[in-house]
Formats: C-alpha cells, structure tokens, sequence
C-alpha cells in the first residue's frame, strides 16, 4: 500500500492485484467476487473481509475524477484484516470501483497541478453516472453499475454504506443520509490533525441541517431541494437505497489540494450581491466553451463519445444554476459558502473545456489551441484565488479512512 500511494492513486488493475493479494494472505478471512460488469464489459468487484451478518458496505469510484477513494478501501481493508476488533460483529465490504470505465478515462494518476489534473479529467454526465443515473432514468434504463450496485445493497442490508468522493480543491466534508450522532468530533479531529480544512459552507449541502462543523444531513426525499434546477438530486440516489433495511450513507469528501478560505464561518456582508457576480461570471465562461464547441461541433467524427457527452452535460446544467444562485442566498449566508459557490461555479466551465479539448486535440481540431489557454488561464485563477496547496495522498487517505472507521462505530451505536 505504501509504495502505491508514492506512485500516486492506484489504477483499478492495481486495486484488483492488492486486493487479491490480500485474498491469499487471508483466504479464510477476505473473498473477492465479481457482482457485475460495466457497460464496456469490464468487471466489478467486492472485497470482503469477515463474515457477520451485520455489514458496512464502502463504495469507491463512483466518479472517476475522484480518485482518492480507491487507495482508501485499499487502507481500510489491510487495517480491518490487522485489527481484530474492527471486525468483531462486523464484515466489511469494499466496491473497488464503482465505474471502471470512467476511470479508464480519466487520466491524471499524480497531478502536480491543477492543470495536470484537468488536461486528463473526465466525469462522466449525470445519466451514466452508477449512484446519480437514478435520479435522472426512469429505472428501466439504469446502468448495469448501478444495477450491481443496488444487488450488493439488497444482498449485505449494510447497516452504514459509505461512499468515498473527493474534491479537487476545497474542504473536508461529510454528507449523511441520517444523522450519525457523535461523527463531528473524530471527523473534525482528524481534518486537524492533519491540516485539512473543513469545509463549513459546502454549497454541495445548502440549506441543509448541520450535525457539527462540515457535517450535514441531507434533507428527507421530496423536501426543498436548495438549487432546483439540478436534475441530479442526492436524495433519489443508491445513498437512500439503504433506508429500506433501517441503514443510511455517508458520503466523505476530502480535496486534493486545500483552501484555508473554506471554512470561514463569519457572515458574509454582502451575500446576494456575491452570488450575483458569481452567476454572471459563470454564464460569461460557460458562454465562452459553448461557441467553441459550436464552430468545432461540425468538424467533429461521430458518434458523440463519453467527453462529449459529458462535456455538454455541464453546459447545460449552467443556466439554471446561473438562476438558482440570483434567486435568493440561504438564510445566514457564511463567507465560507459563497467561497464554495465561487468554486463550484470555476468547476463547470472548466471541465467543460478540459473534456472538449480532449476531444478536439484527438480530432487535431485548430479550435484545440484556444481551449488550451483558456483551460491553463482558469486553473492558475482557481489556483490563486483559493491558494491552493497540495494534500499529500496518504493525509487524503487518512482523514478519509479514519472518517469511515468513526462513521462505522457510532451509526451502529445509535443503531
């Protein structure tokens, strides 16, 4: 594990030769199975370790640009396979990628910068999605990953699921399903102790209770949704699917590169003027990949491939972002969300570009070369404006796994 984490974030080919490894160390103990395939054919796995009834399932891979959640399943299943107590009445289970092929497309194993980064990003639209596609397909045409994954639920009932996802800069945050009473103090000693911001104003959780400092608890189905024009809403998706066997999900988010401007608490002064500004500026960027995909579009081989497809999703989730945000800030508006607006509102536009220009560079399109600077001047401004600095892997690694073990103890206390 060790020596993964130097090279940077595993592959999924790496994931599946540790965790074999780990099979014939331990062969009474671990087991890995195939619970499905992935539209191009490629498998997916479930390591487990133990045998009891009750069960934590952990997720890794759900969005391909997220990479951080691999090694940490890789971490957790070495620490519960040495440490007896952590599997006293307890089997764990571990996804080791949710969407193989979206990891095979994302391409940026050890970014050094937010530019390395984004020149092999991919997220894949929100109806290819494995955990969002059902809440926005009807359930006939759910992808096979989320069919795997809704079997792995029905089968374990885990008690706890918990799905690791990450930023590319920002905070630590966790986003529950149900409240976890007592998760905020480990959580936030660990984010300390390791120089990790918390994320207090995650825009990702407006309007949401909060549990403690960076802890939030999503609202029940059907209630106010903070940005209604987001099709992807959290509260339709495989996160809920737990609930009918009296579990719930947490969701741990940790940054690749940290912003200390991420967890000011104190209010903003001027929050609707903010959000304003911040909805122009991403309508005028938005606006700006928009016409180069309109004059490269034609000059492009069919069919529409996974960039593409993905690139135009962000687009067209922006004008009614643009709306939500001018619509009115959340009561108690924190510097701290307006940051995380700010940041979310760099991100759409962004990797709309990243991924068009992948597309254009392999169509060796002339409008590649505007993209290129485009992409490089809106990572250093990302960069500069939230002074970033790099999280070392094994600190992402961490916090994350110490989130999870903490989850795992206190939701089965309170359960």
């Amino acid at each position: 594990m060790g020596l993964l984490l130097e090279l940077g974030y595993p592959t999924v080919a790496e994931l599946e030769s540790s965790a074999r490894l780990l099979t014939v160390r331990r062969p009474g103990l671990c087991a890995l199975r195939r619970i499905g395939a992935s539209r191009a054919g490629r498998p997916l796995r479930l390591l487990s370790v133990g045998h009891a009834r009750r069960a934590v399932l952990v997720v890794a891979g759900a969005h391909a640009n997220e990479p951080t959640g691999g090694a940490t399943v890789l971490a957790l299943a070495e620490r519960v396979v040495k440490e007896r107590e952590l599997r006293t009445g307890v089997s764990w289970h571990f996804v080791l990628c949710a969407d193989p092929d979206g990891a095979s497309l994302h391409t940026t194993p050890a970014p050094r910068t937010l530019l390395d980064y984004h020149l092999g990003f991919f997220r894949p639209a929100g109806p290819e999605q494995p955990e969002w596609s059902p809440s926005v397909l009807p359930p006939d045409r759910l992808p096979p990953e989320t069919h795997a994954l809704l079997r792995v639920l029905d089968e374990l009932r885990p008690y706890l699921q918990v799905t690791l996802h990450g930023t590319d800069l920002g905070g630590s945050w966790v986003q529950l399903t149900k409240d976890v009473p007592g998760l905020a103090e480990p959580f936030a000693k660990s984010a300390a102790e390791l120089g990790i911001p918390v994320e207090t104003g995650a825009s990702d959780a407006a309007g949401w209770p909060a549990a403690g400092p960076g802890v939030f608890v999503m609202p029940r189905p059907g209630g106010h949704a903070a940005y209604p024009s987001m099709p992807d809403d959290a509260r339709h998706s495989t996160w809920y699917h737990a609930h009918r066997y009296g579990g719930l999900t947490a969701v741990v988010e940790v940054p690749m590169w940290a912003s200390d401007l991420v967890d000011d608490t104190a209010p903003h002064p001027a929050p609707a003027a903010a959000l304003r500004h911040l909805a122009r500026r991403l309508l005028l960027e938005a606006g700006q990949v928009e016409r180069v995909l309109a004059v490269a579009l034609p000059r492009l081989p069919g069919p529409e491939g996974p960039l593409l497809r993905a690139a135009r999703w962000a687009l067209a989730l922006v004008p009614g972002l643009a709306r939500d945000w001018t619509d009115g800030p959340p009561t108690d508006t924190s510097m701290a969300y307006v940051g995380s607006v700010d940041a979310f509102g760099r991100r759409l536009p962004l990797r709309a570009a990243a991924m068009l220009l992948r597309v254009l560079r392999e169509a060796d399109d002339p409008a590649a070369a505007y993209l290129e600077g485009l992409v490089a001047a809106w990572c250093a401004s990302f960069a500069d404006r939230f002074r970033a600095r790099w999280v070392p892997l094994a600190d992402q690694v961490e916090h994350q796994a110490r989130t999870v073990l903490a989850a795992a103890v206190h939701a089965r206390h309170d359960a």
